[in-house]
């Protein structure tokens, strides 16, 4: 994992509730691409790997995806990413994923979240919501994959439902309660 990564989540933490909007409307048409093209290579991923996935998406209302969320700690750790809300393959808004926490945490890890909201109630809540927290505002349910890596209809009776990839890395705990999710001004 590079510097850059690690220094991200570790700063996660304190500023959670700090943003700065700076740049020119360039600076976030570049970061907006960015991000959306992360955000499809990541779900091309989770198609490839989990049997069932293109299907799930596509009965979901709309899918949030953060393509490279970073987690990382020694003993206090942080979690940061930035990505996408899209409705029927259409980016609709841009968020950030950040938090924190503290007690036996060692190590990084880098990972693809996607939150797909099942049904138009767990959306609309969502999108109305000015800063949004796992377990808090709506429980997630994390899809469990089988052996054979298929999402199967008995993972998505929740509203709302995850699943998470790991990209590379290792993390010796990994929670995904008390996260906040808030909208990005780009």
């Amino acid at each position: 994992m590079d510097r850059r990564a690690l220094c991200v989540a570790f700063a996660a933490a304190p500023l959670v509730a700090c943003t700065t909007t700076t740049g020119t409307k360039t600076d976030t048409a570049a970061r907006k691409r960015e991000i959306d093209a992360a955000v499809v290579r990541a779900q091309d991923d989770l198609y490839r790997q989990v049997n069932g996935s293109r299907e799930l998406v596509a009965r979901s209302n709309g899918i949030l995806v953060f393509p490279n969320l970073v987690s990382a700690g020694l003993g206090v750790g942080g979690t940061y990413g930035e990505g996408a809300l899209r409705k029927r393959g259409t980016t609709t808004a841009y968020y950030r994923m950040a938090g924190g926490s503290i007690g036996l945490i060692i190590g990084a890890q880098s990972r693809a979240v996607f939150l797909m909201f099942m049904t138009p109630e767990a959306l609309q809540k969502f999108e109305a919501s000015s800063g949004w927290t796992a377990g808090v505002d709506a429980s997630v349910a994390v899809l469990d994959v089988g052996a054979d890596a298929q999402v199967t209809t008995q993972n998505i009776q929740q509203p709302v439902v995850a699943y998470v990839l790991t990209n590379k890395g290792l993390m010796a705990n990994l929670s995904f309660d008390g996260t906040k999710i808030t909208r990005l001004d780009i």
